[in-house]
């Protein structure tokens, strides 16, 4: 037969492999290892078992997997880094089958890893990893208490596969409202999962060493980190499907004494379908608010501690803000809930896309509203005053303790004290606290002293604040089948200050925070975040106790 020649580096490719696949059959032989010729295309949950540096490094790939069972593909069974890649599933919780392939073969697997990472759905890569929706939505139903978790895990069979594990821990945690998962290694043998309910870490169940090294791979796997790294942190993210939509889950993973940590933070959607009314805001502070969102320009500041729902209360205001008729930009880190109609970015510190960076963009892309997930630098602080005085309103977050803190903390950050007064027009500093379960709460009776207090704290509120709203009185905790210990989600208490010409003046003669607060408190009648608490506690939302855990002592 003859060829034309165009048609030869064809013929000479075809007759090259046809030689490789006799090479790999030849080892396949001596080696007492079967040989596979054709390999469907790798599935993404079975190609990422192995970080891609990984895989290259030791000739292997992983390609199929049926729970913890996996095929691999190498070209020799008889290099050092090979078997290493092996051991080291095995360690892991898999069952390897080990075939002999080509190197050309392996070449081609190892470029799939690159759409795999992209979560192309058009790519070869067939399947995402995923969790069994209809299994989370069961469990979320069947689960009562944490004490249906410890009995699951207890009865668990050995051989329960590793994704029924992770989805009955995830249904708990949705079932019981949980913001974070817990996995702790308490000992060289015990491990511990843990909850965080309304801001309490409450312990749920413990379990063997063996549940634990599986479900910390499957974490791991589902959020993208490297299952063969163990001595530093890593920190990656998955999505889950639910009734309620899809919930971001943000793993972090860390090294630690007995073996390795995990805190899952579960980004429940139902959380920025918040509306402002929906805050817990009293009718005076809610109108107030209402007036600053109206403005075309300045900055509203949210501080508090980590954990204080300073974002809900953001996203709350974003969703107040939000029509066709302006744009709205946000910079976060990292987007912690996505927002119809939000044009939200991210950033990044691989790329140098930081905040005061990212606003500089921004600012090019001709927002009304911007959104600066926290001020951390003086740049970033810089930079969002500068579009605050420019024609934007300007959303963000401050660490500070109280509302007036905020002020010397812009200073403390380079901010100019002339600029302040203009830029800023409103802080809002808060706290959360346990909200009274509704279904079994019970009112309390008062005695003569303190209903004294309570009568002075009355007189001594500002007109604005409606006395008719406290007449509820106050409530303890009792606990049903809805609640946990008589509470049933969470609140906030918060103080409101605006910086009106009053307070401009002060900030320029740069006096201190206690001077601010006590002119705002005289000049407004602004209700101190600890007052708001008592407030709430006397309208039978939540109770004295959580006022003095969340702010101290009580000073009536």
């Amino acid at each position: 037969m003859r060829f034309s020649r165009n048609s030869v580096p064809g013929q000479i490719e075809i007759a090259k492999r046809e030689s490789e696949e006799r090479d790999a059959m030849r080892r396949a032989k001596e080696e007492g290892v079967l040989y596979l010729k054709d390999a469907a295309a790798p599935i993404r949950e079975a190609l990422i078992v192995l970080p891609e540096e990984v895989a290259r490094e030791a000739r292997v790939a992983v390609v199929g997997r049926d729970g913890n069972e996996i095929t691999v593909l190498a070209e020799t069974t008889r290099n050092g880094k090979t078997n290493e890649a092996i051991e080291s599933l095995k360690k892991e919780g898999f069952t390897p089958t080990v075939f002999i392939t080509t190197k050309t073969k392996l070449d081609e697997i190892w470029e799939k890893y690159s759409l795999a990472k992209s979560g192309d759905e058009r790519s070869e890569v067939s399947e995402e990893v995923r969790l069994e929706e209809n299994t989370i939505e069961e469990i979320r139903r069947k689960v009562k208490d944490k004490n249906d978790v410890a009995e699951f895990f207890k009865k668990a069979d050995p051989k329960t596969a590793t994704s029924t594990l992770l989805g009955y821990v995830l249904g708990a945690a949705l079932k019981l409202r949980a913001s974070d998962i817990h996995i702790e290694r308490k000992a060289e043998k015990k491990s511990l999962l843990r909850f965080r309910i309304d801001g309490d870490l409450k312990d749920i169940t413990g379990f063997e060493e063996r549940q634990s090294e599986l479900l910390i791979s499957r974490i791991k796997l589902l959020a993208g980190l490297k299952l063969n790294v163990r001595d530093t942190a890593q920190d990656g993210r998955f999505t889950i499907k639910s009734a309620s939509g899809a919930i971001e889950v943000r793993a972090s993973v860390v090294p630690a004494e007995f073996g390795e940590a995990v805190v899952m933070r579960v980004l429940d959607p139902s959380v920025i379908a918040l509306e402002l009314k929906d805050l817990g805001l009293r009718k005076d502070d809610e109108e107030l608010i209402k007036e600053e969102l109206k403005r075309p320009n300045g900055m509203i500041l949210v501080t508090g501690p980590t954990g204080s729902g300073k974002t809900t209360t953001l996203y709350a205001f974003l969703k107040k803000l939000h029509t066709e008729k302006i744009k709205i930009i946000t910079i976060e880190d990292p987007i912690e809930y996505h927002i119809d109609g939000v044009e939200q970015t991210q950033t990044d510190k691989e790329k140098n896309y930081t905040f005061a960076l990212g606003l500089r963009s921004i600012l090019r892309q001709d927002p009304d509203v911007i959104l600066v997930g926290e001020i951390r630098d003086t740049e970033t602080a810089k930079v969002s005053i500068d579009a605050a005085l420019t024609g934007h309103l300007v959303l963000s977050t401050l660490h500070t303790n109280n509302a007036a803190g905020a002020i010397p903390r812009l200073t403390d950050l380079g901010v100019r004290s002339s600029t302040i007064g203009p830029a800023v027009t409103l802080v809002i500093a808060q706290r959360l606290v346990k909200r009274l379960c509704e279904s079994c709460k019970k009112m309390v009776a008062v005695d003569k002293e303190l209903q004294a207090k309570i009568d002075k704290f009355k007189k001594d509120l500002p007109k604005r604040v409606a006395r008719e709203s406290m007449e509820v009185g106050l409530h303890k905790a009792v606990g049903c089948d809805l609640c946990d210990g008589g509470f049933l989600g969470r609140i906030a208490i918060m103080e409101l200050l605006e910086v009106s010409d009053e307070i401009d003046s002060l900030i320029r003669e740069k006096t201190t925070e206690h001077d601010i607060e006590a002119m705002a408190i005289e000049k407004q009648g602004m209700v101190l975040m600890q007052k708001d608490g008592i407030v709430k506690a006397l309208q039978g939302i939540t109770t004295l106790d959580e006022i003095e855990r969340a702010t101290g002592p009580i000073e009536w």
